[in-house]
């Protein structure tokens, strides 16, 4: 027998952190019930299928390895079990608007070079920075990210007093941090974009981040064969072979706690486990799902909240190839200042928008008919936003002609499949609060303790997991949260 024997769990939504603890809880003997809102599973990992092409919708950077080999081996599974990856070369690369290209590649010498080319002592820099990098990800991830640390006493403990040192010389900006090692504006974009992923600017998400550098340049960038869609497949028949059940097509419209578990209506009839887990959008459940008395936190408090951005998203089916375009692709102007300030500071459409290409069928032959390229294209844009179709067109016909302009690839006379996703879709599909595509951003004020609880403080037996929580925002950090969720149910339990 073991702690969850003869219990029953509904985890609402499909995203990779529902994916994650649906696993662990079936493993732990808990009878476990996936409700997903839309049509197919994976939340924000949804799949766009149309005349032959086949997008990832959402999340395309497969990363930190790690997590998933960890993740399956919990399991005595292996990632391969499931999907095959290839490592990309080049990782992506960058377009900067004043003409340069730059590749960055899994190539420790070829970087240092690189760098050097750009400032000298910068190859030196990079050694150091990278090392630091990899010391402050190895910490982290054994102290504060593997280990779950979502409650104050959870910090008063000797590892953590150690470590503490580590993250308490990096509580200043990313910024601050980069500028200490690298003078060329150039450079201190290369070690920072992967903030997009974090969903902040370098002004306002901690130093402790620059653990996304290792996860970069150490542990490469990687593509699973069929995109990330294959991985949610992999998730799922891990989670079949465990016993999940999951059913699609089930918005959940109310959850009430009774004397016995849970009430859980849906739009077709209602669920009564013993515990819940939402993996829908936090605030969503709390303002939308929730009775009144059952809240932790009223409207102020999620008003008041740093939402990670949403985007404007083209997916492309074009003729012909789009060289010199890569598998991921950077477009960046001189200053993108500009752009984070119409995130964050003052929210417009951005003016001079530093964007992202995703070309899988340079990797991937299966993701569009022969004689064809798949793309789509993401700007990053303040949540929130209005995304009247007016805005969207004026904005499309904008970025089309930046990529022409910027990377030498005119994708306007070409097109034979065209999908728009933003603000708005990202609200309606996702139950997303302000349309964000991410979640809370990684401020120094929404980091690890000061994020919402995987544990609801109002409602014995509910809990929460996914992007809100710890650790955070990403594919990888879901995955993790999902297992905080878990053991924190499993926890309570015993």
């Amino acid at each position: 027998m073991t702690a969850l024997s003869r219990s029953t769990v509904t985890v609402v939504g499909s995203g990779f952190g529902g994916l994650s603890a649906a696993c662990f809880l079936a493993d732990a003997g808990a009878d476990v019930r996936v409700l997903e809102k839309n049509d197919q599973l994976g939340g924000r990992a949804s799949r766009l299928e149309r005349d032959g092409f086949h997008f990832d919708m959402g999340p395309s950077w497969y990363m930190m390895p790690d997590v998933f080999e960890r993740f399956f081996a919990h399991f005595d599974r292996e990632p391969s079990d499931y999907y095959t990856l290839s490592h990309l070369d080049p990782h992506y690369r960058i377009f900067f608007k004043d003409g340069e290209e730059v590749d960055v590649r899994p190539d420790k010498e070829y970087l240092r070079n690189l760098f050097e080319s750009y400032e000298s002592g910068a190859g030196e820099a990079f050694d150091e920075y990278l090392a630091t990098s990899e010391h402050h990800y190895e910490t982290a991830m054994e102290k504060f990210v593997y280990t779950d640390r979502s409650r104050l006493r959870d910090w008063v403990d000797l590892d953590v007093m150690t470590a503490a040192p580590v993250g308490l010389q990096l509580i200043g900006s990313m910024q601050s941090h980069v500028e200490d090692y690298f003078e060329n504006p150039k450079l201190q974009q290369i070690m920072q974009y992967t903030l997009v992923f974090l969903g902040g600017s370098p002004k306002n998400t901690p130093a402790l981040y620059n653990i996304m550098s290792h996860v970069d340049f150490n542990l490469g960038v990687y593509y699973p064969d069929g995109g990330i869609g294959a991985v949610v497949d992999g998730i799922v028949e891990l989670g079949d072979e465990l016993g999940v059940t999951y059913e699609t097509g089930r918005e959940v419209t109310e959850i009430t706690r009774r004397k016995d578990g849970f009430l859980v209506d849906t739009v077709d009839g209602s669920e009564n486990p013993d515990y819940v887990v939402s993996n829908a959008d936090y605030a969503h459940t709390e303002q939308e799902l929730l009775p009144e008395h059952e809240r932790q936190y009223d409207a102020d408090y999620w008003e008041k909240r740093t939402y990670a951005p949403s985007a404007f998203l083209i997916y492309l089916g074009v003729e012909g190839d789009v060289e010199p375009l890569a598998h991921h692709t950077l477009v960046l102007p001189e200053d993108w200042d500009p752009h984070f300030d119409q995130i964050f500071d003052e929210p417009a459409w951005p003016d001079e928008p530093a964007y992202y290409l995703c070309v899988p069928s340079k990797t991937d032959d299966t993701v569009a008919p022969e004689g064809h390229s798949n793309l789509f294209v993401l700007v990053p844009l303040a949540p929130g936003l209005e995304d009247t179709e007016q805005q969207r067109e004026a904005y499309r016909d904008q970025i089309l002609a930046d990529i022409a302009e910027n990377t030498g690839v005119d994708l306007r006379d070409r097109i034979v499949v065209e999908e728009q996703f933003s603000v708005s879709d990202f609200g309606e599909r996702y139950n997303a609060t302000e349309g964000t595509a991410l979640g809370l951003a990684h401020t120094l004020r929404q980091t690890s303790l000061l994020r919402p609880s995987n544990r609801s403080s109002a409602v014995d037996g509910l809990y929460f997991t996914g992007s809100f929580t710890t650790p955070g925002i990403g594919v990888p950090m879901c995955l993790i949260s999902g297992e905080h969720t878990a053991n924190a149910l499993i926890e309570d339990q015993t």
